[in-house]
């Protein structure tokens, strides 16, 4: 079940990281950087807000709704989301104290309100490990994101109007998995149980909250110190980075999180242990050969993704931010189911308190320093520290295990991976597309035979199973 779930997560993920790089292609070349930075200020503002307005209701929604035993969560959980909503004038004063303009904030408010809603629909509907209709509705907002983006960008390419179209684009989503989630739902305000849920989440939602802030405190700094052009730059190859890097691992852990409760509530914690153990092996076979693979080759991405002025200082930081990323999924991915078994609420908070003042420390000194390489190096930083804290952390809550011999292994066939690659780049005389394609093959083959020979995640066993799984299902077609 895990792998099936996680395949199907990766698919709509990769065929969503598809569209989005469609849309940096697109957009980098059709806005201005400042335009564009204008964007992405406001979509890390309203990624900010949405995680405030939803992050009350994670816990209620993994810990009740995926249990499938008859709870039904929902009337409470859309009731309490609209008292949420009510912040939109304080974020709105919030966003204008940061330095948004009047009208980026005002669109901003607006997206982060349609990205809370699309959260809490997707929360309701993989809690019940549904995961085709999850992938219906990340297509549509991906594939939207992309089309009305087009039509901003041949109509008026500013980045007030692109932030609305986006803002739209969640909305149709939502639309598209709302009647599997909300169905049949009561809207009710049941003071105490809301109030009970504020208590409960609060400790989460203040966590998810500061943790959303360290991701774009080096955004704001940079457009603040050196204007939103650069930060558009910047934040261009972060994204670009994050989105491709986050997806794989995001699909996983979106299988292996509900399971995880399930397991623990069914089954104990010796069950779940083992399960999180091969959780862990999956999730960094998944995460490091391409954040690896990545660092590597992302000069070449860089020319071929985005526009002629965002490459250059992209090519200096993707890189380092690669390698970030991997501390951060491990962090965010793995160590933090441990808060979650554990009912540790206030260790989200802790945890995530300390990346955002590692971050902002690192953040004025190098960025101060090096300029915008330097918010880079940071973030590289307060990322290497989180997962520090989150290791010794767990260890207190519920220690999930960390199997060093099997995790060895596939840092091994990563690193000669990488190294191959790399050797193979410092030779090849192509085009920066075919470049891609070329080191992109090579370094997948590689890494499936060092999985193979490392037998890393068990990749012999599973292999051999589906092909038997094949073999029946063919037999019983009477095919062959």
């Amino acid at each position: 079940m895990l792998i099936g779930q996680a395949s199907i997560n990766l698919s709509a993920n990769i065929l969503s990281a598809v569209l989005g790089l469609l849309s940096v292609i697109v957009f980098t070349r059709l806005f201005s950087p400042h335009d564009y930075g204008i964007y992405l200020l406001g979509v890390g503002f309203a990624a900010v807000v949405s995680t405030f307005l939803v992050g009350w209701f994670r816990n209620l929604i993994l810990s009740g709704h995926a249990r499938d035993d008859g709870t039904d969560v929902r009337g409470l959980v859309i009731s309490g989301y609209s008292i949420c909503c009510l912040a939109a004038p304080a974020a709105y004063g919030l966003g204008r104290l940061v330095g948004l303009d009047a009208t980026a904030a005002i669109a901003a408010v607006v997206l982060s309100v349609a990205i809370g809603l699309f959260e809490l629909t997707q929360d309701l509907v993989r809690a019940r490990l549904l995961a085709t209709t999850v992938m219906k509705a990340t297509l549509t907002r991906a594939a939207a994101a992309l089309g009305l983006g087009v039509v901003v960008a041949l109509f008026s390419p500013t980045g007030f109007l692109l932030l609305l179209s986006s803002a739209l684009a969640y909305g149709l989503a939502v639309l598209v998995q709302s009647r599997t989630a909300w169905r049949g739902t009561v809207v009710k305000f049941d003071t105490a149980g809301l109030w009970a849920v504020a208590k409960q989440g609060l400790p989460l939602t203040l966590s998810l909250t500061l943790l959303a802030i360290s991701s774009v405190t080096d955004r704001f700094m940079i457009a603040n110190l050196v204007g939103a052009a650069d930060a558009g730059r910047y934040v261009a190859g972060l994204d670009l980075v994050r989105q491709t890097l986050m997806i794989p691992a995001m699909s996983a852990a979106a299988a292996f999180f509900p399971l995880a409760v399930q397991i623990h509530a069914n089954r104990g914690p010796v069950a779940v242990r083992s399960h999180l153990a091969e959780c862990a092996e999956l999730l960094l076979s998944i995460t490091l050969p391409a954040c690896l693979g990545f660092a590597v080759i992302s000069h070449h991405v860089a020319n071929v993704v985005l526009g002629a002025d965002f490459r250059a200082l992209a090519s200096d930081t993707m890189p380092i931010v690669a390698i970030a990323v991997i501390f951060q999924i491990l962090t965010q991915q793995y160590l933090h189911a441990s808060f979650l078994l554990s009912g540790r609420n206030s260790f989200y908070l802790i945890n995530t308190v300390s990346i955002i003042a590692a971050n902002v420390v690192l953040s004025y000194v190098l960025v101060g320093k090096y300029g915008t390489v330097g918010a880079a190096w940071a973030r590289l930083g307060a990322d290497v520290f989180g997962f520090a804290s989150a290791l010794i952390l767990s260890r207190i809550a519920f220690p999930v295990p960390i199997v060093p011999g099997r995790l060895a292994l596939t840092l091994i066939a990563a690193l000669i991976m990488a190294l191959t690659v790399g050797t193979l780049d410092r030779s090849l005389r192509a085009s920066d597309l075919t470049a891609c394609f070329v080191l992109v093959f090579v370094g997948a083959a590689s890494y499936v035979v060092l999985c193979w020979l490392l037998d890393i995640s068990h990749a012999r066993r599973r292999l051999k199973v589906s092909l038997a799984f094949f073999k029946t299902k063919f037999a019983n077609t009477g095919i062959g």
